[in-house]
């Protein structure tokens, strides 16, 4: 395999404390991202630099360049980085994520030279609490453990996906711990537009603001975004949804495919759920996600 190490940045972006996403994902955050690009185009995982005010780069000599938030695409997780000065670094070629099967030898390298080698052992879809989902996300082992914006590198070289979770998984009785990592095929039809207009022209998905888990089929709200629309029906931690729009329920994956073709953003949804063991309805008037979220500078300050 060609060496991918110069190809491999590290990031490090910093949020405004009164951010949406500060709580959650903090005010200092670092990972890793993937040139991809002669321009200084940077690929990483969007929730790096969700909200960033200053970002910047670090090449493998330990040179920093100042970068700039260029735009995330939520349905994917993919977020881009613009580098403000040369990076002068070899993009890694972009992949076919549809060849990665279960069994293909890959490696998973981060931006502060560590590279672990090994696996894909599942590609199946992935449901996240934060209204999120993969058709065919792509698990690894062994775990990396500086997974965020890490490159998942197939053995030809090429970039296949980029490291977003570390997970556990039951295996033969025992608690492993995996990665999973976004397909590189997501990014190819959107990455014109990301790059050119910093988002999609896909109208953007219905947002509910409730962070949710499945539980033996059961989706069961663990909390609500503050000043989201879930929050200002009324939906409360441990309410379990059971109907969206006269539709049972069945799952996490279920429940966000039927919210996000319910309507365009601003559609009143109508939920039936489940309260100590009391039946109700709520109805709440979905949102634009990243309507709430601040539009950072993403450049470091001179």
């Amino acid at each position: 395999m060609p060496s991918i190490r110069p190809s491999v940045v590290a990031l490090r972006a910093r949020v405004p404390d009164d951010a949406f996403t500060a709580e959650a994902l903090g005010t200092e955050r670092e990972g890793s991202g993937v040139v991809i690009n002669d321009d200084g185009l940077v690929l990483t995982i969007g929730y790096l630099i969700t909200e960033a005010e200053e970002v910047w780069i670090t090449r493998h000599d330990g040179r920093v360049v100042p970068g700039h938030a260029l735009a995330i695409d939520q349905e994917s997780g993919f977020g881009l980085v613009k580098a403000l000065g040369s990076l002068d670094l070899p993009p890694l070629p972009l992949g076919n994520s549809d060849s990665a099967k279960v069994g293909t030898r890959i490696t998973l390298a981060d931006g502060i030279g560590q590279a672990i080698e090994g696996e894909i052992v599942a590609r199946q879809e992935f449901a996240g609490y934060w209204e999120y989902l993969l058709d065919s996300a792509i698990f690894t082992a062994p775990a990396h453990p500086s997974w965020g914006g890490a490159a998942l590198v197939g053995e030809d070289g090429r970039l296949v996906g980029v490291g977003s979770l570390r997970l556990e998984m039951m295996q033969d009785g025992e608690v492993g711990t995996i990665n999973m990592s976004v397909p590189i095929d997501l990014l190819k039809p959107v990455l014109d537009d990301l790059v050119r207009r910093g988002k999609t022209q896909s109208p953007p998905r219905p947002w509910l603001g409730a962070y949710t888990a499945e539980r033996n089929g059961a989706v069961v709200v663990m909390s609500v975004a503050d000043g989201g629309p879930a929050a200002s029906a009324g939906l409360r931690s441990g309410d379990v949804i059971a109907e969206l729009r006269d539709k049972e329920v069945n799952g996490l994956a279920d429940f966000y495919r039927t919210l996000w073709s319910s309507g365009p953003v601003g559609t009143e949804i109508p939920l039936r759920i489940v309260r100590g063991g009391r039946e109700n309805w709520l109805r709440i008037r979905s949102a634009d996600r990243a309507a709430l979220l601040r539009q950072g500078r993403g450049a470091a300050r001179q």
